[in-house]
């Protein structure tokens, strides 16, 4: 199939609107329906590798093609500009899962009062961590809807919907430091860094 710059500006928004969905998906704490459980925070890793395989596979085709279109070179860094945060997801969401093991290991001992002290602080660590993974996946998107506008202007939706965002019009790195989980052994809460 020939890649225009039609078709792919609606694969870079298509791939936005899948970040988009999985920020619907993440677990909310309080929420009895999005509650955080191991299980279901698995399964967002797991939905959130296949996306950075998906998002490196259309920087690959691209970089691979000999018959590249004058375009393409802006494609392929709007695909990878989105795998950056979209790894910051998933390494927010393991430090979620680090906390829930946590809780979980010191639940028979919570009365205890260093107990209870720690486990307050890990689900301090494991709101901050939600929230990062939330604006690591909104990062994605956004740079993924903002390189689809470069090959097609966007609809009075996605205009608005853009408007609502922050730094829509940089699709390139920011120069500030990821958002990263530290620790990766059982223990203590971790503290994560924020951007």
């Amino acid at each position: 199939m020939v890649k225009t710059p039609a078709t792919d500006a609606l694969a870079l928004r298509d791939m936005a609107s899948v970040f988009d969905a999985q920020r619907g998906k993440l677990p909310v704490l309080g929420d009895p329906h999005r509650s955080p459980e191991p299980t279901t925070v698995c399964r967002r890793i797991a939905e959130l590798g296949e996306l950075i395989t998906q998002l490196s596979n259309e920087v690959l085709l691209r970089v691979t093609d000999q018959g590249r279109a004058p375009h393409s070179d802006r494609v392929i860094t709007g695909f990878a500009s989105a795998i950056e945060p979209a790894g910051d997801a998933v390494a927010a969401l393991g430090v979620v899962n680090h906390q829930l093991a946590f809780l979980a290991q010191t639940e028979p001992s919570h009365d205890r009062p260093e107990v209870h002290e720690a486990r307050e602080a890990s689900v301090n660590v494991l709101e901050d961590a939600l929230s990062l993974a939330d604006e690591a996946l909104h990062e994605a998107a956004t740079r993924l809807h903002a390189a689809s506008t470069t090959f097609l202007p966007p609809s009075a939706r996605l205009r608005a919907a853009l408007s609502r965002s922050h730094g829509v019009a940089n699709t390139a790195p920011s120069p500030e430091p990821a958002a990263k989980a530290a620790s990766t052994t059982a223990g203590p809460p971790t503290a994560v860094r924020g951007r």
